[in-house]
């Protein structure tokens, strides 16, 4: 018996792994795309599976919906993704992982060095408050002071 040429929002759920309600998200956000039957019920084609299963990948990695929209906008429609598409699309995401890497390392390291200082001198610490730059803000927890309120008072 040939398999079904389309499958239901929960065919597609129970293969996937993935919740009805995270496919009907992906569909509003322009990830994947379904049809409806004249019985108003969705309807998709067999490539979705593939196309769910990158955007689980690219979403474990910290590829941001908005990147994997457009990522997954290059691909022709209706086709399943190949192995030179996951290529092509994992190769384009590597350069902005390797960016993200990087800055985690200088996170990691900076927090480090401050847990081993243990001045807690927010005036005078490298990390925090490099030069005393916000010495020219006034005094105070400057990072903390929210934008005057105007003439509004407490509970008003």
């Amino acid at each position: 018996m040939a398999p079904a040429a389309e499958l239901t929002v929960g065919q597609v759920a129970a293969r996937s792994g993935v919740a009805v309600s995270a496919l009907h998200f992906y569909e509003a956000r322009g990830l994947i795309r379904s049809h409806r039957t004249s019985g108003n019920q969705r309807r998709y084609g067999r490539d979705v599976l593939r196309r769910v299963a990158i955007i689980k990948i690219a979403q474990e990695v910290g590829i941001s919906l908005a990147e994997i929209a457009t990522a997954l906008q290059s691909l022709p429609e209706g086709r399943t993704p190949t192995r030179d598409d996951w290529r092509l699309l994992s190769t384009a995401w590597r350069d902005g992982l390797d960016r993200k890497i990087g800055q985690l390392k200088k996170l990691r390291d900076g927090l480090t060095d401050c847990i081993g200082c243990g001045c807690m001198s927010i005036d005078k610490c490298p990390l925090r408050n490099k030069d005393d730059r916000l010495a020219r803000e006034g005094t105070g927890a400057r990072r903390l002071v929210l934008p005057s309120l105007g003439s509004r008072r407490e509970g008003a």
